[in-house]
């Protein structure tokens, strides 16, 4: 059944959300400490206060979940989608509310993570959680605050820093197919200087993903993954409100994959080395705060194939970028934030092939920005204005959104917003299908929302319709890319987060309508419907929790692999339930359980390769009495 929804039915869920919510929440509250999230709007701010639809997912989150990689924790919340070719390491897509990977905005610690090659995505999956101490979701044109790529939102990635003091802990959890996590990391406060260091290691053996049946040209050998990671942050305060700090990220990964255009006993491989490094000063003059910050990242990746159609290829995609980022307190109640942002993008390739011809190519990037944020009794506000230069070409882009608190606890949001997204630079200039005459794609969106809050408990629902046009895509009659779709996706998110006594709830829910308006079709991958329901609940000692998620069919396409017809398939709905559980042994040992797809179903995310089977996995964590 085709998802719609018109104005003057928002308009009645709306009030009728409006009337309903406060009956049947404000039951039980507990008292808890006010979440902050800066995505939003690059200043320490409320969650409730975000006009944004933005979600938080805290380090106590990440440890309940038990989750190992970020997509996987990522899958679970409002408006985002995952697609995987297999298990833990291999090729990963997240679609935030139906945009690409290449319109939803990844940053580490504030730094664009997009890679430049003809890829554009983000190597997501080899982000593990044991370095994470958080991750802010905005979904949404935001491109007025952080410019180009982010048309579906910005998922922003937050590494563990220092606490207040030291603290050590190490982590070691075994499962199926030989899978084995070490973890360990420290930190140490001294005088006015702190340090934290972690570092972990992730191996398993793997299965076959892939579906023979469906893809009869690929090896279906075990796809094993390995990868260490580590975390170095220090923070050292000249004075007070003034600091100097360092981060480093490192991630290396070893991944093995299939590729159905060959023959069965084909081996594939993939090596990828993720860094990055960034110096910052942060100072305070009373409402005034700065933030300069120069960092250096790199995602450097070799694929081997050694079948007939096989090579060595590698991909360097770089980026140098310095910010500059002031907020300043107006007065009390409005608050001003101004910066510029100067990058410069780098992409080298090399090829064993003689079908593919290396290319070295690089652009700068300028950006200067501005934003108002204020409150002025019941009526609250944010204004953006970003204007950026990606090499040749120059684009202006605008946030403005309005909330209206109907009581202290119920809240109206609207707004509205343009984004662009520029052409990574091998799609410009990758040689045989490159197009140098490449435009940004473009996006508008509009956007109404109902928030509940009350002291444990925020509730949201968000309709948004999100055009883009210009859109690129792989133009299959020309062999290059080219500004040829125009999509749009409309449709509603709840979320909603809270706790009764002992017992946190997380659950979301997603309707939306994601189509090619060239075409007429669904886009590719995505599903109209989207849910999960996650609680945890303490009992002593004891720590029991678990999550269901559910997605609706979706369409996909593969390339024959004898004639290269593209093939259009539906993907089968499916419900997936993961089970954890924690037992406190003693006060410094915890003992871990989780049993990932506990229902044991079959399911696929991309046509052809089926996700993990049931998996029950056990670990320990020692932390030391300081």
């Amino acid at each position: 059944m085709k998802f719609a929804f018109s104005r003057a039915r928002l308009s009645a869920l709306t009030l009728g959300l409006a009337a309903a919510w406060p009956s049947c929440v404000l039951a039980q509250s507990a008292t808890v400490l006010p979440d902050t999230v800066v995505t939003a709007t690059r200043s320490p701010q409320l969650l409730s206060a975000a006009l944004a639809h933005t979600t938080l997912i805290t380090r106590e989150d990440i440890e309940r979940s038990q989750a190992v990689d970020l997509v996987t924790l990522l899958e679970r919340e409002a408006g985002l989608q995952r697609t995987q070719n297999g298990g833990v390491g291999t090729t990963s897509s997240v679609f935030l509310r139906g945009a690409p990977s290449l319109q939803t905005l990844v940053l580490l610690d504030g730094v664009p993570q997009n890679k430049q090659d003809a890829s554009g995505a983000v190597s997501l999956e080899h982000v593990m959680l044991d370095n994470v101490e958080r991750v802010e979701i905005v979904r949404g044109n935001v491109s007025a605050i952080y410019g180009s790529g982010a048309i579906g939102g910005v998922i922003q990635i937050f590494t563990r820093t220092a606490g207040k003091s030291d603290r050590a802990s190490v982590s070691l959890e075994v499962g199926p197919r030989a899978s084995t996590k070490l973890s360990a990391s420290a930190s140490v406060v001294a005088g006015d200087t702190s340090v934290q260091l972690a570092a972990s290691r992730y191996k398993s053996d793997g299965f076959s993903a892939v579906n023979t049946a469906q893809l009869p040209g690929a090896n279906p050998d075990k796809d094993g993954y390995d990868n260490t990671s580590v975390n170095v942050s220090i923070n050292h305060t000249l004075a007070k409100g003034h600091q100097l700090g360092f981060r480093l990220t490192r991630a290396q990964a070893q991944t093995a994959y299939d590729n159905y255009f060959g023959e069965p006993q084909d081996v594939q491989s993939l090596s990828a080395v993720l860094t990055q490094a960034s110096v910052f000063s942060a100072n305070q003059w009373g409402r005034w705060n700065s933030r300069v910050t120069l960092s250096q990242s790199a995602d450097k990746s070799t694929n081997a194939d050694n079948g007939v159609y096989g090579s060595v290829d590698g991909f360097t995609s770089k980026a140098e970028v310095l910010s500059w980022v002031n907020t300043v307190g107006l007065n009390d109640n409005l608050s001003l934030t101004a910066g510029l942002e100067q990058q410069t993008q780098k992409i080298d390739t090399s090829s064993t092939s003689p079908y593919n011809t290396p290319y070295d190519q690089s652009r700068a990037t300028r950006a200067v920005f501005a934003g108002l944020d204020g409150q002025w009794g019941a009526v609250s506000l944010q204004m953006n204005l970003r204007n950026d230069t990606v090499g040749d070409s120059q684009k202006g882009t605008g946030y403005l959104g309005v909330g209206y608190a109907i009581t202290d606890q119920v809240k109206l949001t609207a707004s509205t917003s343009t984004a662009f997204n520029a052409p990574p630079l091998g799609y410009l200039f990758a040689p045989g299908y490159g197009n140098p005459l490449l435009k940004p794609e473009l996006a508008s969106s509009d956007e109404v929302g109902l928030q509940y809050a009350q002291g444990g408990h925020l509730l949201r629902a968000t309709y948004f319709d999100t055009r883009v046009q210009d859109q690129l895509t792989y133009d299959t009659t020309t062999f290059a890319f080219a500004n040829l779709d125009r999509t749009k996706n409309r449709g509603l998110e709840l979320s909603y987060r809270g706790s009764w006594a002992a017992t946190q709830w997380r659950a979301s829910l997603t309707l939306q309508d994601p189509v090619n308006e060239m075409t007429g079709e669904t886009s590719q991958r995505r599903a109209k419907q989207l849910a999960s329901v996650g609680v945890f609940q303490n009992l002593g000692a004891w720590q029991l929790g678990g999550n269901l998620r559910w997605s609706g069919t979706r369409d996909d396409a593969y390339s024959d692999p004898v004639s290269f017809d593209r093939m259009a398939v539906r993907l089968a709905s499916y419900s997936v339930l993961d089970l954890t559980a924690a037992y406190q042994w003693s006060s410094t040992v915890m003992l871990t359980a989780r049993l990932d797809n506990a229902l044991d179903a079959t399911y696929q995310t991309v046509y052809g390769f089926t996700q993990q089977p049931r998996s029950l996995y056990a670990g320990v964590t020692w932390t030391p009495k300081r």
